[in-house]
């Protein structure tokens, strides 16, 4: 085939704490119908999982969530979500593995549950940026006031977003992709000036 340009495709996760948004995010971006391993709460997550942030929650993700998005004609982008819940995090290793980056969702009323997620992505240096997920009625706070909450290096790239509208959630996937291939080049660019 002559003109024909191969598209490439590249795995993304979206990772940080219990109701963040995770599968909303996937859910708003991805162009199949998104696959989602939801199970209702039982009464065994009485007392683990607290939902005083997310009263209406009835769900939760016990595995994964999968969706694709592409984002030009040369680059798809395959999503997983990964479950919040610290009982599910074994699920992580296996689902970063051939990652070129990571989405941390946030929730500016529970900074503390994002933290997990972040270390997690930056003892295995995988490029990752952290969006705070703008749930209606939470408060608002200043890109410096979270950066210094949440304790993030200047280089991880901190947004704003709205994960249950497509294009905040497209903006999202655009700067990782941006920051995973900047990382990529300055990694590439040290090793070559090894001698």
């Amino acid at each position: 085939m002559t003109g024909a340009q191969q598209a490439t495709a590249a795995k993304i996760v979206v990772a940080g704490g219990f109701g963040v948004g995770k599968t909303t995010l996937v859910a708003s971006v991805s162009e199949i119908k998104p696959l989602t391993t939801e199970a209702e709460m039982t009464a065994a997550g009485v007392g683990v999982d607290d939902l005083a942030a997310t009263p209406g929650k009835t769900a939760t993700t016990v595995a994964m969530d999968f969706g694709r998005i592409t984002l030009a004609r040369d680059l798809i982008l395959y999503l997983f979500g990964a479950p919040g819940q610290e009982r599910f995090w074994f699920f992580w290793d296996e689902l970063s593995r051939g990652a070129i980056g990571a989405v941390v969702l946030a929730d500016v009323r529970r900074l503390d549950d994002a933290f997990a997620a972040v270390d997690f992505f930056e003892h295995r240096a995988i490029p990752h940026v952290v969006a705070i997920n703008q749930f209606d009625g939470a408060p608002v706070h200043g890109h410096e006031e979270l950066r210094d909450a949440l304790s993030l290096r200047e280089s991880v790239p901190l947004l704003m977003c709205d994960a249950r509208r497509r294009e905040s959630s497209k903006r999202v996937l655009v700067t990782l992709v941006e920051h995973a291939v900047t990382q990529l080049r300055m990694n590439s660019d040290a090793a070559y000036a090894r001698p």
